[in-house]
């Protein structure tokens, strides 16, 4: 008698169960699919996760419209007259929302066109170490993988409660022009989105409780993105010692000394961008004996998998990248190591990532500060973006790029481009890194002209100690 015929009538069985339709579930069941799997991709909410529906793909959607109106108002230093630019918000916020629509529309045929796949709506919970309910369905898998996210963490901030605020699920909606928005958290997300409103043509004022902007990025890289938005007449307040809401007529004011009586900040509209939080409060983790951390992250070993056998976890949810390219081959590792027989791990990857203000900053490796930690004798190079020539020609010399490296191993360590095309000249240093390559052979390579990585080989050429 086969193990189905002991199960409830509700019990439904499957090869693999994945829950959430994020960036690594629909790959994954694409993987498990042609492998001949009978699967379950469950997802309550809207398949592609944040970065179709509320973070990459609208985005930087907004970002290429605020660049467009930004370039358009310099057409002076360009050698054209223009008239005055105007900013449809309505028709700014349908451009980004076609592109969600199809992106989200695009991963759902996919996952139809899969025949033994099942895309499942509801809220998954564990009610059991191999089973997962789906409103009064009961399913299990000997394999499960948790694909569920994270989301905007909302701190216990004094009268946040009371006031209306914007996450960046919330803003990415907005069809009006704020008349002045108040960005809380100086970091990644809370930039780029102070930077396109204020291209819009809204006032913005950013706060955050570091000394400084980008905190985890080396000093000089904070400074400079602090003065780039300064340029264009975004208020910055760092070293915020208390933040606290309350109403102000239709506005919202937001005190940031708590301790002594000074004005607030009174905004029409109010961003909250202080960081993110997994979506594993409400799974059942407990039921399915998966451990989490203090942040609530789910632990998993250097393969992805949880402390309980059979049960993975990607992406966001599990704290090893908040990225839509670590979730991609969170995707990648777990699918070579189950499928293809290889051994892959998540301390092999080398992270890069980007900033997406304009201009752009593209970061692989350590900082200056991470790698003065290891001990290791180190060489450092730094080079403006005005002696780029292909930043000197479009006339965007902001920011400058650097380099730190191992002067015994004759490896580079980490990189940061701040300047135009800084998010994808960052490639050539990261693919050397990947390849395990000395500096030497990116250091006589012959690159095009004029690019902004022509400027990489001469940048390794200054290599010296600090």
């Amino acid at each position: 008698m086969s193990s189905t015929e002991h199960q409830p009538e509700n019990m439904r069985s499957f090869d693999a169960i994945i829950v959430g339709a994020g960036q690594a579930g629909p790959s994954l069941a694409g993987r498990l699919n042609d492998s001949g799997m009978k699967v379950a991709i469950i997802e309550r909410d809207l398949v592609g996760g944040t970065c179709v529906n509320t973070g990459c793909k609208p985005t930087k959607t907004l970002v290429a419209s605020a660049y467009a109106a930004h370039q358009a108002r310099r057409g002076g230093d360009y050698g054209f007259s223009r008239s005055d630019v105007t900013i449809d918000m309505p028709a700014v916020a349908a451009r980004a929302r076609k592109v969600i629509m199809d992106s989200r529309q695009s991963n759902e045929d996919w996952l139809s066109s899969m025949p033994n796949v099942e895309l499942i709506r509801g809220h998954a919970r564990f009610d059991g170490p191999k089973t997962i309910t789906v409103g009064g369905t009961r399913m299990t898998a000997p394999k499960i993988f948790l694909n569920v996210g994270a989301r905007a963490f909302i701190p216990d901030m004094p009268g946040i409660e009371n006031v209306p605020y914007l996450t960046n699920s919330e803003i990415i909606a907005l069809d009006e022009l704020p008349r002045h928005l108040v960005v809380v958290g100086g970091s990644y997300i809370g930039l780029e989105f102070a930077q396109m409103y204020r291209r819009f043509g809204a006032e913005v004022t950013i706060i955050e409780r570091s000394d400084r902007l980008i905190s985890r990025e080396d000093k000089d890289v904070s400074e400079a993105v602090q003065e780039i938005l300064e340029a264009e007449g975004i208020t910055v307040r760092t070293g915020v010692n208390c933040i606290a809401f309350s109403k102000h007529d239709a506005d919202v004011a937001v005190s940031i000394e708590c301790q002594v009586n000074s004005s607030p900040i009174v905004g029409s509209h109010v961003l909250v961008a202080v960081g993110r939080m997994p979506n594993t409060d409400d799974l059942g983790l407990d039921k399915a004996g998966v451990t989490v951390n203090e942040r609530g992250y789910i632990t998993v070993d250097d393969r992805l998998e949880t402390n309980v056998p059979g049960i993975w976890a990607l992406g966001d949810c599990n704290g090893k990248g908040a990225f839509t390219h670590t979730a991609y081959n969170d995707f990648e590792i777990v699918a070579a190591n189950l499928l293809d027989g290889e051994d892959r791990r998540v301390s092999d990857r080398l992270l890069g990532y980007a900033l997406y203000i304009d201009p752009p900053l593209g970061r692989v490796g350590m900082t200056d500060v991470e790698a003065e930690k290891t001990g290791r004798r180190l060489l450092y190079s730094k080079r403006p973006m005005t002696r780029v020539g292909r930043a000197v020609e479009k006339g965007e010399t902001q920011g400058f790029m650097k380099v730190v490296s191992d002067a015994e191993t004759n490896r580079i360590l980490g990189a940061a481009i701040l300047g135009t095309g800084g998010d994808e000249a960052i490639h050539g240093i990261l693919d050397m890194m990947n390849a395990d390559q000395p500096v030497d052979v990116l250091r006589w390579a012959v690159p095009i002209h004029p690019t902004v990585s022509e400027l990489v080989p001469t940048l390794l050429l200054e290599l010296a100690p600090k």
